[in-house]
């Protein structure tokens, strides 16, 4: 049974003493039949509780230092017309007795907590996103991760690993961006993807009639969901492992690249797909040592007049991607870069790519 918290906050222009307004709003309060439990605050302002009988409950502070917030939490079953009675008769009350004090008034959408189909996810930058999901189409725990794809009503399903939001079938700029904005051309050229479990890459790139894509995705399991419910992104490109100009291998791809090393096989586009930059900033960060490996490897495996693209992260995250830009001048080999800003329909930010090729 999900739980429904509605919050409403007055911002004063000076500080109040709640012996002035807490005795008024006591009659709204009794007219729910809320009982009241008034909790000591070792001198910061006011707080009370008022609990109802079906499972109501409000939280009433007066801050010492000029804020008034209520707090209400109910069941998602409750009548919403009753919630929506007490909480204007409270700011009515309110809006009174603070006639000239109020500097700002905020009733925010109420927050659904513990609901089944889960519809806050984050940013790169830890805001909090509420996405219109109303359902989870496909879910599965691999050997390496939580996989989801849920349904949105704008965005269309939306592929998330480990709780990360990785793309909806909306997405064709991150699609298009990762690529080369249709700045390249993949006729007759030799591809090497690495991750792409969505098909999105692949399906792009396929009508280009390239030499051959060698795509490496480690879980099956993606490539299982997304055939299954992101046929906008993937088309009929997962349905068999193997096309007329493409493999897919379910595999780790280090390994691979360090037996590609060795056989002197190069590409003439290596796309990285596996994983947004990290963004903790400490360099010694296991995510940041894989990300490192992969980026030599890939230079190795990379022909003298090719290129390699790989998104970055948020534009917000400016010390991550920062300290990204320093690996890209400690590999193996000089490399140049640029990098080029795009807006992700689905991830409600604007997110950097990168494009690395040999000096």
């Amino acid at each position: 049974m999900a739980v429904r918290h509605y919050t409403l906050d007055f911002n004063l222009s000076t500080a109040v003493d709640s012996a002035a307004i807490v005795p008024s709003l006591l009659s709204i309060f009794h007219e729910q039949e809320l009982a009241e439990t008034i909790h000591d605050t070792n001198g910061h302002g006011y707080l009370a509780t008022f609990v109802g009988k079906n499972g109501r409950l409000v939280i009433l502070r007066v801050h010492a230092h000029g804020l008034v917030t209520i707090d209400l939490q109910c069941y998602e079953e409750d009548n919403i017309s009753q919630l929506d009675n007490l909480l204007n008769a409270l700011e009515k009350k309110l809006k009174v007795l603070l006639n000239g004090n109020i500097a700002r008034i905020k009733k925010l959408p109420a927050l659904v907590r513990g609901a089944t189909v889960d519809r806050y996810w984050p940013t790169a930058d830890g805001r909090l996103m509420e996405y219109d999901i109303d359902e989870v189409v496909y879910e599965k725990d691999s050997a390496y991760q939580n996989i989801k794809i849920m349904h949105s009503k704008q965005y269309g399903n939306i592929l998330v690993l480990d709780g990360d939001v990785n793309l909806a079938e909306s997405d064709i700029a991150y699609t298009r961006a990762i690529t080369g904005n249709g700045k390249e051309s993949y006729a007759g050229k030799e591809v090497l993807i690495l991750g792409g479990g969505d098909g999105g890459i692949l399906a792009e790139l396929v009508k280009q009639k390239p030499k051959m894509i060698i795509m490496v995705e480690i879980d099956q399991k993606v490539i299982d969901g997304c055939k299954m419910h992101m046929r906008k992104t993937c088309g009929n490109t997962l349905d068999t492992l193997r096309g007329d100009c493409y493999q897919i291998l379910i595999e780790d791809c280090v390994p691979l690249l360090r037996k590609y090393v060795q056989e002197g096989r190069t590409f003439d586009y290596v796309i990285n797909d596996l994983t947004a930059i990290p963004i903790s900033t400490e360099p010694e960060d296991s995510m940041w040592e894989f990300l490192r490996l992969i980026l030599d490897l890939s230079m190795c495996v990379l022909d003298p007049k090719g290129k390699y693209f790989t998104q970055g992260n948020s534009v917000n995250m400016t010390e991550a991607l920062s300290l990204y830009e320093e690996q890209l001048g400690k590999l193996s080999c000089p490399v140049d870069f640029r990098k080029e800003v795009v807006c992700v329909p689905s991830y409600l930010e604007q997110w950097v790519f990168y494009t690395a090729w040999k000096k």
